[in-house]
This record gives C-alpha cells, structure tokens and sequence, in this order.
C-alpha cells in the first residue's frame, strides 16, 4: 500500500569515539526513507537546498521511491546539523543546527494525497498539522521530540488527537504526559488521542502500547554501535514500511512491524550515517527478525 513521508534531507556532521564524518547524508527522512524502501513504494516530500548532492538519491531511485515531493532551494542551503557522541552513546551533544531550507513549508503533490500510510517525521506540529490536512492520509503515524514538547504543547496536543499512531522516545513520552513509569506513559498517550503509541527505548528495546494490548521487544544484539544517528527513524521506517506492505494494522501485525523497525535500526548503528541501510538487502532483514522472534519467540 502507498506510504508517504514528509521530513528533513539534510548533510550531517557526526562524531563518535569510533571516528568523524562531514557533510554525511542526513535527516529524519531520509533514514525513514531507506528502511521503508526496502518493503514498499515510498513517496517522499521535503526541502533540500541546490547544494544537496544528487548521488544521494542512487539507493532510494534504485528501490523506486518517488521524489516528485521534493522541492529544491536554488537560493538556499540544505539544512544541516552536526553532534558528537561520547560514553554509552545514548544521546547525541548537538553542536550546530542550521534550518536553512526548514523555514519554508514542503509541498505536497496532489497524487500523494489520500495516502494508506502517512509518516509525518520530526519537524514543528504546527507544519505536521498543516501536512495531516493536506494529505488527508487514511492511517496517519507521526514523531516529535522535547523542543516541540516544550516550545509548541497546544499544537502537539491537537495533533495527537487526530493522529492514529505516535513513535517517540522514553523521555519524550515522560515529559509530554507527565508519567515516569512508561507504562502509565504509553496508556496515557493513548488517551490523547492515538490507537497506538511506539515508545523507543534506545538500547533496551521499545514498547507498544495499543488499546487492546500491550507489546515489548529488545534491542536486536548488536555488538558494535558506531553511529547511534538516525537509528529512530530508521525504527519508524522499517515498522512503518512493513506494516504498509502487509496493509492492515492489527496486533500480529504491529508485533511484526516492531521486530522489522528493532532490526532496520540495528543495521542503522553498525556504520555511519547511511551507510549501514544503504547496503542493507531485504534478506539481511529477515535473517535478523528470525533471529529475533526465535530469541523472544513473540507471536507474528
């Protein structure tokens, strides 16, 4: 079924104890892109600066992604954003945000509306507001993050209740809902608005929280994490890229969709920037979620 995302492009600059990387490829989606890709059509709409290389379009025009959402900047640079990882890794040190082409709202073609599934990545929800009504998806999932938590709460709110899904971090749930026992947190997410909450968890897994049911899986085993950037993303793109294969949102569904997010996530970490997504085959991702689901031996 037709999957949609709408988010940043960017060029990051990252730096980890296991090296540094400039003018990277970068952005939620990006990342979403390239591990939903591997499962379904993806349409993709955002902003991007003339700047922006277009040998970064290779692997998703290879698995027929459609960019005709894209809008180019010819007076204005890609957005980009530059952090450094230290200790366990778990949270990046941002030393530079550049919006840049972010200022200005994407566009959003007429054949991407009325969309099966629709990703609306981390950017303000007051522009993901603006997204939900223009697209008018059918099952419509969405991120944010602590700035629009703190900066933009009403809006944050309002499009919760309009929402069917939400994927966000431990923290970030803790600090929209006032809960600091997560599973208070996912129940109370619910009652804002969506059927489902994805709670990440990092390194320890993450958690699903659905009306009818509760869902927890771990970490895929991944014995060396390079670079933790973008592994979120990656999550939702692969959750949300096979539940858009499999075309029905329903509990042996969503089991299956968390495994395939945990796995894309955990190719994600294992090199730099996009590295470890772009050379990732559809089979690398069903050997890992056998692995998994042998390990935990969920139902699917």
């Amino acid at each position: 079924m037709s999957l949609v995302v709408v988010g940043s492009f960017g060029l990051d600059t990252v730096e980890t104890p296991f090296g540094r990387r400039e003018e990277v490829l970068g952005g939620s989606a990006v990342y979403f892109s390239l591990a939903a890709s591997i499962f379904t059509e993806v349409k993709l709409a955002g902003n991007v600066g003339s700047d922006f290389p277009e040998s970064a379009w290779r692997t998703l025009d290879s698995r027929r992604a459609v960019r005709t959402g894209i809008q180019i900047f010819e007076d204005k640079p890609t957005f980009r954003w530059s952090g450094r990882y230290e200790g366990d890794m778990n949270e990046a040190e941002t030393l530079c945000t550049e919006l840049n082409v972010l200022a200005e709202p994407p566009q959003v073609p007429a054949d991407y509306r009325g969309a099966e599934f629709v990703f609306l990545a981390n950017m303000g929800p007051d522009t993901q507001l603006k997204m939900l009504e223009e697209l008018n998806g059918n099952t419509v999932f969405a991120d944010t993050m602590n700035l629009w938590i703190d900066t933009q709460r009403e809006n944050l709110v309002h499009l919760l209740s309009r929402l069917d899904g939400i994927v966000l971090n431990d923290a970030e749930a803790r600090a929209l809902t006032g809960e600091s026992n997560l599973i208070r947190a996912g129940e109370a997410l619910l009652r804002m608005g969506p059927r489902v909450a994805v709670v990440k968890k990092g390194e320890h897994g993450a958690s699903l929280f659905e009306r009818d049911f509760h869902f927890a899986l771990p970490a895929y085993p991944t014995p060396q994490v390079v670079d933790p950037t973008g592994a979120g993303d990656s999550f939702a793109g692969g959750f949300l890229g096979s539940l858009a294969e499999m075309g029905e949102v329903n509990p042996a569904n969503l089991r299956k969709a968390m495994a395939f997010g945990t796995v894309a996530a955990s190719m994600t970490v294992e090199r730099f920037s996009t590295e470890g997504l772009e050379k990732a085959a559809r089979e690398q991702l069903e050997r890992r979620y056998t692995e998994l689901h042998d390990f935990v031996h969920f139902e699917a």
